[in-house]
C-alpha cells in the first residue's frame, strides 16, 4: 500500500510528521516544483518524499490537504481516479450550500474525483494538534472517518491506527459526514473536538 498527501502547508506538514514518526514512507506534492519544499520535507525525515504531482497521485491512498477551492484542480491530474482511496481533508467554510449544489462538501469532492472511493477524515483537526504526537495523556486522539464505501473507511481506519491516532466511524457522508463539515458559515459539530480515547 502506498501513501501521498497533496498539499504541503500547515495540515500536510502535520499529518507526514505522523508518517515519519511512525517509520512509514509517504509521497508529498503540491502544484510546485518538489525542489521547492524539499528541505522541508527532509526537515521531518527521510520517510517523506517530494514528488512531482503527476508522481504522488499513483499511491492507492491520497491525502487531500488542500484549500477547498483546490480539489478541483488536483483531480485534473487523472482522468479516472478509479482504484484508488481520496482521503478528504478539506473545509469548505463560507462555501454556500448553493455551490455544493446543496449536498455535503465532501460529495462535492467525490464528484471530481471520478471513480475513487473517498474518506472524509482527518479535517477536525486544527494543524497545530495534527501536528503532536496522537498519544496524548495516556489515550490517543481521536479521528473522525465518514465514508458511502465501508471498505475504504476499513482501509484509513487502518492506517489511522498504525499512525498512532483512534478512529470513529461515523458512517455515510450524508449522515456521519455532516458532523465533521462546514455548512456554510457555520462548522459541524465535531469539527474542532480534540477528543482522546483511553482503554
Amino acid at each position: 500500500m502506498s501513501y501521498a498527501i497533496i498539499g504541503f502547508g500547515k495540515i500536510g506538514q502535520a499529518l507526514a510528521k505522523a508518517f515519519a514518526r511512525n517509520g512509514i514512507d509517504v509521497s508529498v506534492a503540491t502544484t510546485r516544483d518538489p525542489a521547492s519544499f524539499a528541505s522541508d520535507a527532509a526537515a521531518i525525515g527521510p520517510e517523506v518524499i517530494p514528488k512531482t504531482l503527476a508522481d504522488a497521485v499513483k499511491a492507492d491512498i491520497v491525502f487531500l490537504a488542500v484549500r477547498f477551492e483546490s480539489h478541483r484542480d488536483v483531480a485534473k491530474a487523472l482522468p479516472t481516479w478509479q482504484g484508488k482511496t481520496i482521503v478528504d481533508m478539506t473545509n469548505a467554510y463560507a462555501v454556500s450550500p448553493e455551490e455544493l449544489g446543496g449536498q455535503p462538501s465532501s460529495k462535492a469532492v467525490a464528484l471530481a474525483f471520478t471513480g475513487a472511493r473517498l474518506v472524509k477524515g482527518f479535517n477536525h483537526l486544527v494543524a497545530a494538534v495534527l501536528d503532536q504526537d496522537p498519544g496524548a495523556q495516556g489515550g490517543r486522539r481521536v479521528v473522525f472517518l465518514a465514508s458511502g464505501d465501508d471498505g475504504a473507511a476499513a482501509e484509513v481506519a487502518a492506517l489511522a491506527e498504525n499512525l498512532g491516532f483512534s478512529p470513529i466511524q461515523l458512517g455515510g457522508l450524508s449522515e456521519g459526514g455532516l458532523l465533521v463539515q462546514a455548512r456554510g458559515k457555520s462548522w459541524g459539530q465535531l469539527v474542532f473536538k480534540d477528543l482522546v480515547k483511553f482503554g
